[in-house]
């Protein structure tokens, strides 16, 4: 869990650094999340995982599946806590309907990309994505590691 700043919030919750190697990111969207009580104790304690979970959109809404948040044990004893619910994900109405466009039309995927907070409230990064295949993996890990090798050549050279 690094605490890295995103480039549009506070201190980074969790972050899904795998997204960015399964997918092409095209365009992404800050959203508010509907959350209960015990979940923003959970975030607070950084109890989330992004891995699996992605979001789709539903009778004009859009909604958080897979998203794994612990519940403490300290979680109220009347509260049936449940890690994997469906969350509702806040958006305004003209990003919901070109969200809509992309999805249904394109074959875009929304995948979260980090949960983090700001001004009190936790936000989620969500991104526009399409799809790599195996061969596009392996040509940014090959422009991954070239990088790499050139920064350590130029050090060296100095």
């Amino acid at each position: 869990m690094s605490k890295k700043k995103p480039k549009t919030g506070g201190a980074t919750i969790a972050a899904n650094r795998r997204a960015r190697h399964e997918y092409f990111i095209e365009d992404t969207f800050e959203a508010g999340i509907s959350l209960e009580g015990w979940e923003v104790k959970s975030l607070r304690a950084g109890r989330v995982q992004l891995n699996e979970s992605y979001a789709f959109v539903r009778d004009g809404e859009v909604w958080l599946f897979g998203a794994h948040l612990a519940p403490l044990a300290s979680a109220s004893t009347h509260v049936k806590p449940d890690p994997t619910r469906t969350r509702r994900l806040l958006l305004h109405r003209e990003e919901i309907n070109r969200l809509i466009g992309a999805v249904e039309r394109k074959g875009y995927a929304l995948v979260p990309l980090s949960m983090y907070w700001k001004r009190g409230r936790a936000k989620l990064e969500l991104g526009l994505a399409k799809g790599k295949k195996q061969h596009d993996k392996r040509d940014t890990e090959r422009e991954r590691e070239w990088d790499r090798n050139r920064e350590r050549l130029l050090k060296h050279a100095r």
